[in-house]
């Protein structure tokens, strides 16, 4: 017993649905070929760099130079001086070896990373390179779950709304540093209010989803869907593939079942309109009242939602793109000059390890732990075809919301630090003050401070 086909017709909206997935990738490379082709024209040095470049080298010959040696002997200065002298002598050295650089890394890393506003920004931009790991991988996948839309519909969404808000975000926050004047301080402040906004509205997300539609033999619920009572019983003479997954949906109680035999069908009818063609499957045993069901899942109660779900989500990344600016100044202004370019590569390369490899994974095995059905392959689990929506969302969002609190306290920390060292600054230049008033009162209007006696 099963439904007699000679094939089977799928739609957009069919989950089997795979479609030209590879056509983005090749116009992405396309433009990205076009975009290098004008680097084939530079230079190979660049005049500002090449007069900078002899610059350094005569610097350096001067600082090495033999009379220069005489005049500064090691007994003359201090230890303090030479490690100064000698890094800089590093940083300015136009051609490193690979030996003289590896040499030189572990020190100057070691130096970078004791400073506490370096280290807290960094783990601060961590978490949010992690959230956004998260959102760039499975963002679409969530909202073809959670909403039961199409992944074309997601992924268009997605572009709309999300990447040109994070675009908005940035420049707004490099316009505020920048019509602001905003110091270390005031960065800080902005980072911290940029992130705690984003919290706030990452909030309703929780409460913003659709609740998982009954599957025959997946989720019982006999009381509200007597339909359900019947399975499997009905369709034990059907010997239904066990990996078999062609789902079709009960329009009358919702109720969706994973192929046409698992709902005792027999026989196809294929209706053909002007547009498109829709499948029925008829004499369904299984079925309440022996009502036809539909080919495809069944379509979600609340897909509208989306779009509110989707403009939350997009302020809230316009929020924490906020940051983006003042943090990378944070960064800059608190390493000494000569490691600025060391300080922004060890950045970038804790970003890489820390969040943008390991994210990924964290948020697909947490989505993983919400699958309800999952498909074997040579008996082994090979893809999830059926998801707990309501865990799947406070799971997604919770780990958002786990990054996000993680990146808050780290801007806490950070504004603190900041707010101390001014502290400590203010109350520095508040001692000397008086020593100076002093100074001035003791030398007389005819004599110099240099002269006299405190």
């Amino acid at each position: 017993k099963g439904p007699r086909t000679c094939g089977i017709s799928l739609t957009i909206k069919d989950p089997r649905w795979v479609g030209a997935w590879w056509l983005g990738f090749l116009i992405a490379a396309g433009a990205v070929a076009l975009a290098a082709i004008p680097y084939f024209f530079f230079p190979k040095e660049m005049p500002k760099e090449k007069r900078e470049l002899q610059f350094r080298r005569k610097v350096l010959a001067v600082t090495d130079s033999p009379a220069r040696k005489g005049k500064e002997s090691p007994s003359k200065q201090s230890p303090g001086e030479s490690t100064k002298k000698q890094d800089g002598l590093v940083q300015i050295a136009p051609n490193l070896t690979v030996i003289q650089f590896i040499k030189v890394f572990p020190r100057v890393l070691l130096q970078t990373l004791r400073h506490p506003i370096f280290l807290l920004v960094v783990l601060s931009q961590v978490c949010l390179s992690s959230m956004a790991a998260g959102m760039a991988t499975f963002l679409p996948k969530f909202l073809e779950r959670q909403f039961s839309i199409t992944a074309s519909y997601a992924n268009l969404l997605i572009g709309c709304l999300s990447f040109p808000s994070v675009i908005v975000g940035i420049v707004v926050g490099g316009v505020l540093v920048k019509r602001l004047h905003l110091g270390p301080v005031g960065c800080g402040a902005l980072c911290l209010l940029g992130m705690l906004l984003c919290l706030f509205f990452s909030l309703p997300l929780f409460f913003i989803g659709c609740s998982s539609h009954q599957i025959a033999g997946i989720t019982h619920q006999t009381s509200a869907h007597p339909g359900l009572e019947l399975f499997p019983s009905c369709m034990e003479a059907c010997s239904c593939p066990l990996d078999g997954f062609n789902p079709v949906c009960d329009p009358s109680t919702r109720v969706e079942y994973i192929t046409p035999c698992h709902a005792g069908c027999s026989s196809r009818v294929v209706q053909d309109a002007l547009d498109k063609s829709q499948v029925f499957y008829t004499n369904c045993s299984c079925v309440v009242e022996g009502n036809p069901v539909l080919a495809g899942s069944c379509d979600s109660t609340c897909s509208h939602l989306v779009v509110p779900f989707l403009l939350l989500v997009s302020l809230g990344s316009a929020l924490a793109c906020l940051t983006h600016t003042p943090s990378f100044m944070l960064i800059l202004r608190g390493v000494k000059k000569e490691d600025k370019t060391l300080a922004v590569g060890i950045q970038f390369m804790f970003l890489r390890i820390l969040a943008w490899m390991p994210s990924p994974v964290i948020h697909g095995s947490a989505i993983d732990t919400t699958c309800v059905h999952w498909a074997l392959s040579c008996g082994r689990r090979a893809v999830c075809r059926y998801y707990n929506n309501d865990l799947l969302r406070n799971r997604f969002i919770g780990l958002q919301f786990f990054f996000k609190t993680g990146s808050v306290i780290c801007f806490a920390l950070v504004l603190a630090v900041l707010r101390q060292q001014d502290k400590e600054a203010r109350t520095k230049e508040s001692r000397s003050s008086p020593a100076v008033e002093q100074q001035l009162l003791v030398s007389g209007p005819g004599k110099k401070p240099e002269d006299s006696r405190v």
